[in-house]
């Protein structure tokens, strides 16, 4: 089977009085999910909503947010999730690059875009979860069993989401992901976990996201139960695992960051029930790792990808003791190489740009297929990322690679001088990153948060650094920030680091 609703609807015969989905203190059975999904799928059938069509879709963490990624997959369309907070005028340009023909939001968006003249689109509007002038209200669809006839031409070869990159640029590209390539993602992650029906999978980060997508849908691929939170703190993930008998989930390196922090506690609810957490998004400290597999009891993974190949390597620490540096061996799915900047393939410990073929790649870029072309050479995906690979073929992650600083003609990697500043106890968290010099061209700039209620000087910085770092290393500039600036999975956007601290920053 290649069709997602054809293996979900599987599953919700054979297990119908299961829960499929919990959120919020709410819970959908698959019989009642199927059900919905169906629902959503005649109605929007019934009002125009064609296959291939493009959704637009400001979207939150909810059971009904997971049944119209189904239903959009049951009518060969494909949504458009956006982050809701984002600037109107933001989402309307990132619409447009998607082409998108529709539109289901809840109210309150509407409400804030009705002012937007030019908030308009060729198709329908559909409110999620209210009624409202000018869109048809998704609360009318009606449960129902029979399955639109659309669904017949529905292959999986069709776009399923077009997600935005969260990466270190400013510019994101909208990527194509199609059914079958979200299938071979899931099932991959199924195999690669060893996941079963008997687990409870909890996503955690923006559904908006991809990584959230995967969590959702695979526990509903196999007749497991999906835990989906509608928002993030440490507290509430400690006690959702609790109270929710959470076996497996995907934590983003920054959700961890702060759930570690919290496990120092001796207030923090018993956790009995984890067989297995992985980290994403970027590389964890070592000492955040150990906190992590100490107190939370399971086997603790850690793995690297990007949103356009997907995880391309995977490494159990348990299992690795002595490799808790790198980001582990590629997937069977996939093969990594490195390239130097003459584009030979570099030897065991030669750090390059990291490349990677896989069968879980995307699509492409939606509207942008030149792009795409150029970021491939040879059928291997240029990551932008820097690492190496040692003798055994476990990978390294060093940094990304528009974020190496050139200071004087020699190359600097943040994550070194990153990692001799977080090693002062009065650090809560640092960036180093290249800052503009007419004599050099550019040099290292450290942006340093704080621990609150401590003491921490220019001075305690340059001594930390002149004591472990090279001549070329030392930062020229060091600025003190109350927080650095995040995208909404937590990583650091280097790329605006410079306008950044010039607004908010205190020199030294």
């Amino acid at each position: 089977m290649s069709k997602i609703c054809d293996i979900f609807f599987t599953m919700a015969a054979k297990y119908p009085q299961k829960t499929a989905i919990w959120c919020d203190n709410k819970t959908v059975t698959y019989e009642k999910l199927a059900s919905l999904v169906n629902g959503y799928s005649y109605f929007m059938f019934n009002h125009g909503v064609c296959y291939g069509d493009h959704i637009g879709f400001p979207m939150n963490n909810s059971i009904e947010s997971a049944a119209l990624i189904l239903a959009a997959a049951d009518l060969g369309a494909a949504l458009v999730p956006i982050n809701p907070t984002l600037p109107p005028e933001t989402i309307k340009s990132l619409f447009a690059a998607a082409d998108v023909n529709h539109l289901i939001a809840r109210k309150n968006f509407l409400e804030q875009t009705a002012g937007e003249t030019d908030f308009k689109f060729s198709g329908v509007q559909f409110c999620l979860d209210d009624t409202w002038e000018n869109a048809l209200s998704l609360e009318l669809t009606e449960a129902i069993s029979e399955r639109p006839p659309v669904h017949n031409q529905v292959t999986g070869e069709e776009t399923l989401i077009i997600t935005m990159t969260s990466g270190s640029t400013g510019v994101p590209k909208p990527i194509d992901l199609t059914q079958i390539n979200k299938l071979k993602r899931a099932r991959a992650h199924i195999r690669l976990y060893n996941l079963t029906k008997e687990d409870r999978i909890l996503a955690a980060t923006p559904l908006y996201h991809s990584l959230a997508e995967r969590l959702v849908l695979m526990p509903l691929l196999i007749g497991a139960t999906s835990i989906l939170m509608p928002r993030f703190t440490p507290s509430l993930w400690l006690n959702c695992i609790k109270n929710q008998r959470v076996t497996f989930t995907i934590a983003v390196s920054a959700q961890l960051g702060q759930i570690a922090e919290l496990l120092t506690s001796p207030f923090v609810p018993e956790i009995d029930s984890l067989r297995c957490v992985v980290s994403s998004s970027s590389l964890l400290e070592n000492h955040i790792k150990n906190e992590l597999i100490d107190k939370l009891n399971c086997d603790f993974l850690e793995m690297y990808g990007t949103t356009e190949t997907s995880t391309v390597t995977s490494i159990n620490f348990r299992e690795t003791v002595n490799k808790k540096n790198s980001v582990g061996k590629p997937l069977p799915e996939a093969e990594v190489k490195i390239i130097k900047e003459d584009q030979s393939a570099a030897l065991p410990g030669e750090i390059g740009e990291i490349t990677c073929k896989t069968a879980l790649m995307c699509s492409g870029y939606y509207g942008l297929p030149e792009v795409f072309q150029n970021a491939m050479q040879d059928g291997y995906f240029r990551t932008g990322d820097l690492g190496y690979l040692d003798e055994d073929g476990y990978l390294y992650f060093t940094g990304r690679k528009k974020e190496l600083i050139i200071t004087g003609g020699i190359n600097v990697y943040p994550q070194d001088i990153e990692a001799c500043i977080k090693k002062l106890p009065e650090v809560k968290e640092c960036a180093a990153f290249a800052y503009p010099d007419n004599r050099l061209g550019e040099v290292v700039a450290l942006a340093v948060v704080p621990v609150r209620n401590t003491k921490l000087s220019k001075r305690n910085i340059q001594f930390q650094c002149a004591k472990n770092l090279a001549d070329f290393q030392q930062p020229h500039l060091i600025v003190f920030l109350a927080e650095l600036p995040k995208n909404s999975l937590g990583k650091v956007e280097k790329y605006n680091l410079v306008e950044y601290v010039t607004k908010h920053g205190v020199f030294k």
